[in-house]
C-alpha cells in the first residue's frame, strides 16, 4: 500500500487541481467576454443565459449530466494511458466500435438470453469491443513497430466507417424504408433511465470508473509503477517493470472505457445505432483530459465545464443571435490558456535553471 505522505502529497495535488481550475474558468470568461464586447454583445447577458439554460434548471442540470457521462468515460481513455507515457488518439474509434458490438450482442441474443441478463451483458460487449480495438495499436506499440499517436488516430476512421457499413447493410432494420439505422433495441438491453430525465445508468459506471480511477492511481502499488514508467521507462526497465505487459492491459482498459461510452449513447440516448451517433466525444474527451492534465477529479470538472459551454452554444443562438461555433471560442480560449501555463512554466524553469548556473 501507499504511504501516508505519499497520501498527504496526492491530496495536496487535488487541492492545487481545483484551485487552477478555477483560476482557468476565470481568467478564460474574462477573455471571453472581451471578444462578445468587440462584436457587441452583452457578456452578463450571455453568462447569465448559459447559465440559466444548464445549471440554473432541473433540466438543464439533467442535461448536463446526459453530456458529462460519455465526456468523463473518454477523458479517461486518455488519462489512463497518458500515466504510462502514451497518447490515445483513438478514443473516438473505440466508442464506435463499443457501441457497435454491444448493439450486434443485443440484436443477435435478445430472444434467446433471459431479459434480466441484458443488462450486464452489454456493458461486457461495450467494454470488449472499445478494448480489442484499442489492443490493437496497443500491440503494434509494445513490439515496437508503430506508435500509437498514430495508429489510434487512423483506426477512428477505419471505426467510423466500419459503423457505416453495418448500419446501411447487415443490421439495417428493413422496416426503416432503407433509413440507415439498426432495428430498436429490446427493453431488457437498454440502460435505465432516471425518472422522467434522459440522465441513464451510464452516470453510475461512470462514477464508478473515477472512484477506481482515483483509488489506483493514488493508493495502490500498481499507480505507483504506472508513473514510474511514464516517467522513466528505461530506468523501469532495468527495475524489471512489465512495461509491454502494462501498455496492452492498459490499453485494452482505455479502449474499453470509450467502448461504454458509445454503448450508452447507443443502449439509452438513441435506443438504436445510427452512423454519426457520436458528435466528436472522443476527440472532446482528449482535450478533456490534457486540460485536467490527466487527474481524475479534473476530468470531472473539466467535464461538467465541457458540458455546460457546449449546451449553452445552443442558447446563445437563440437569444444572443450567436453561431453555435461561437462556444468553440470558449473552448480555444481555455486551451490556450492552460497550453500557455505549459509553455511559461517551462520558459520560467529554463531562465531559472540559466540563473542558477551562472551564479
Amino acid at each position: 500500500m501507499i504511504s501516508t505522505a505519499t497520501l498527504a502529497q496526492a491530496g495536496k495535488q487535488q487541492g492545487a487541481a481545483l484551485l487552477r481550475f478555477l483560476a482557468i474558468l476565470i481568467l478564460a470568461l474574462l477573455v471571453f467576454a472581451i471578444v462578445l464586447l468587440v462584436f457587441g454583445k452583452n457578456p452578463i447577458e450571455a453568462y447569465v443565459d448559459i447559465f440559466t439554460s444548464t445549471i440554473g434548471s432541473s433540466y438543464g442540470w439533467s442535461e448536463v449530466l446526459v453530456k458529462v457521462i460519455p465526456l468523463v468515460l473518454c477523458a479517461t481513455a486518455v488519462l489512463l494511458p497518458a500515466r504510462i507515457g502514451l497518447v490515445n488518439v483513438g478514443g473516438e474509434g473505440q466508442l464506435y466500435i463499443g457501441a457497435l458490438v454491444a448493439s450486434w450482442g443485443a440484436l443477435a441474443v435478445a430472444d434467446v438470453m433471459p431479459g434480466f441478463l441484458g443488462l450486464p451483458t452489454i456493458i461486457i460487449l461495450g467494454f470488449i469491443g472499445g478494448g480489442l480495438w484499442a489492443a490493437i495499436p496497443a500491440v503494434l506499440r509494445a513490439m515496437g513497430w508503430l506508435n500509437e499517436t498514430i495508429s489510434t488516430l487512423l483506426l477512428n476512421y477505419v471505426a467510423i466507417l466500419l459503423v457505416d457499413y453495418f448500419v446501411f447493410g447487415p443490421l439495417r432494420d428493413p422496416s426503416s424504408a432503407n433509413f440507415p439505422q439498426s432495428e430498436p433495441f429490446p427493453d431488457a438491453f437498454r440502460l435505465p433511465f432516471l425518472g422522467s430525465t434522459r440522465i441513464h445508468f451510464g452516470l453510475i459506471i461512470a462514477t464508478v470508473v473515477i472512484a477506481a480511477l482515483y483509488f489506483v492511481l493514488n493508493r495502490t502499488r500498481w499507480g505507483y509503477e504506472m508513473r514510474a514508467i511514464g516517467g522513466n521507462p528505461n530506468a523501469s526497465r532495468r527495475h524489471g517493470m512489465p512495461i509491454s505487459r502494462y501498455i496492452i492491459i492498459i490499453m485494452f482498459i482505455a479502449g474499453g472505457l470509450a467502448g461504454l461510452a458509445g454503448m450508452g449513447e447507443t443502449m439509452a440516448i438513441q435506443g438504436r445505432l445510427r452512423p454519426g451517433f457520436s458528435p466528436d466525444y472522443g476527440y472532446v474527451g482528449f482535450l478533456i483530459s490534457w486540460l485536467a492534465m490527466h487527474d481524475p477529479i479534473g476530468v470531472v470538472l473539466m467535464s461538467f465545464l465541457i458540458a455546460i459551454i457546449a449546451l449553452g452554444g445552443d442558447t446563445l443562438q437563440i437569444t444572443q443571435s450567436m453561431p453555435f461555433s461561437s462556444v468553440n471560442v470558449l473552448m480555444s480560449i481555455i486551451l490556450f490558456i492552460v497550453l500557455a501555463k505549459f509553455s511559461f512554466g517551462d520558459i520560467f524553469k529554463f531562465f531559472k535553471k540559466k540563473e542558477e548556473a551562472t551564479s
